[in-house]
């Protein structure tokens, strides 16, 4: 199996690219081998490689920046992805396509299922959800919505807050931001059985939209606060320990873009669908936590 990976630099794409080479080739590509801003030279590679599937991890990701750089964000969040959609349906293969739970708007009560109505407040959310629009016209696709990334490889909340309970006397963190932190080895894990779920069943059929993110919630306060209190029980040197972390609502930590309130997603259909069981965050958090360190 030829399987092409965008992103690979990214931190979903790092552990993908380790994760899915027990399938087959991965053809791991960034922004070096792959310029997702040119739509020929994406068509060119393709033609070139002829994937049995393609998976792409890639995305602008600067969600502030996005706000000052629509035309960037576009062209990587939304023609990217309906360039690979185009060469997938010429070829006939498999597309899996990552997007995210800024494409929600935040208001709703319970957790989000794949069904809701969809009504992103940024940049960054508008072109992720115009992105996944654009692959839904692509019937073998599988879009998967995940939230609060983080893992070894690449920047993220777990990796700033390492840095800064070790730099700083006190912190202020957000704490009415509900979700569920993802770890990047648990979604390579997911896809890993997806893909392998897809090639050994010729007749599968369950494409489209899954949520994906770890099980249980919590908020940026709590998250931060346990980060703390792990780095004290590995006998790291803090200058931050768990109450000195103060908790602060969204209004006292103005941001270019709008984050939503609740990101938390109902997994219930991926884990039906894929028969998986899903992590829970904070066992996921001091696994990467003790690799990091």
């Amino acid at each position: 199996m030829k399987i092409l990976l965008t992103g690979s630099h990214g931190q979903v794409g790092f552990e993908l690219n380790k994760k899915l080479s027990a399938l087959g080739e991965v053809i791991a590509t960034d922004r070096e081998e792959l310029n997702l801003k040119d739509a020929q030279a994406i068509r060119s590679f393709i033609d070139a490689t002829k994937p049995d599937i393609i998976i792409n991890p890639a995305a602008y990701t600067a969600v502030d920046k996005a706000e000052s750089e629509p035309e960037v964000a576009h062209l990587i969040n939304v023609s990217a992805p309906e360039v690979l959609a185009g060469k997938a349906r010429e070829l006939d293969i498999p597309l899996i396509h990552f997007s995210t739970d800024y494409v929600f708007d935040g208001l709703k009560k319970d957790a989000y299922i794949e069904t809701d109505e969809t009504n992103p407040q940024s940049v960054y959310g508008k072109t992720k959800w115009e992105g996944e629009e654009r692959v839904r016209t692509y019937a073998k696709h599988i879009i998967l919505r995940m939230s609060w990334v983080f893992g070894v490889h690449g920047n993220n909340f777990l990796k700033t807050m390492l840095r800064l309970i070790q730099e700083k006397d006190s912190l202020n963190i957000v704490a009415d931001q509900c979700g569920s932190p993802a770890s990047a080895t648990m979604l390579a894990d997911v896809t890993f059985k997806i893909v392998d779920t897809i090639f050994k069943n010729k007749n599968f059929n369950d494409y489209g939209t899954y949520h994906v993110t770890s099980d249980g919630e919590t908020n940026w306060f709590e998250y931060a606060s346990l980060i703390a209190s792990e780095l004290i029980k590995l006998n790291i040197k803090i200058k931050c320990g768990p109450d000195q972390i103060r908790p602060i609502l969204t209004s006292g930590y103005p941001t270019a873009a709008k984050r939503p309130l609740n990101s938390r997603l109902n997994c219930e259909k991926l884990k039906k669908t894929f028969v998986l069981e899903l992590p829970h965050w904070e066992s996921e958090v001091k696994k990467v936590l003790r690799e990091i360190i």
